[in-house]
């Protein structure tokens, strides 16, 4: 079982969009630089089918792009609500937010809550509108976790 600290959460928020960025600018320049030779050679249509080729591949990647930024924000969001569920159950429990662990990134029922300076596994079971929890004590089967910091 892999158990997640608030630190891991925290830093794993963003993620590297870098090469899908150079891949939008590389069809965006290709698409110009098509563009342009389209307008000085008219009547070579090469130039206009390569233009549109690299609008295409520009549309694509920027689909892509948006597709990858909707699913980054859920995520986020998700990992927002997790933060503060973390801190709490370290204050109700009175010790240090780094000896909380969860067992997803994401708020859910179902979570397990490990409190690792007291060796004590916790479900979590939310209210509906996730403003309230309680912890119920969880037995695990396999003691053997792996830690993400």
């Amino acid at each position: 079982m892999t158990f997640y600290t608030l630190k891991y959460i925290e830093q794993n928020q963003n993620t590297s969009k870098t090469i899908l960025y150079i891949l939008i600018a590389v069809a965006a320049l290709t698409m110009i630089a098509f563009t342009v030779l389209y307008l000085r050679h008219r009547f070579d249509t090469r130039y206009r089918d390569l233009g549109i080729i690299a609008l295409l591949f520009l549309l694509l990647f920027m689909g892509t792009q948006y597709e990858k930024y909707v699913q980054t924000n859920v995520v986020k969001s998700q990992s927002e609500q997790i933060a503060p569920f973390i801190k709490s159950v370290a204050k109700d429990h009175k010790v240090p937010v780094s000896d909380v662990m969860v067992s997803s990134t994401t708020l859910q029922n179902g979570l397990i809550v490990r409190v690792d300076s007291k060796d004590i596994d916790y479900q979590l079971e939310l209210n509906d509108d996730n403003n309230s929890y309680s912890l119920k004590q969880a037995h695990v089967i396999n003691h053997t976790v792996d830690i993400k910091n």
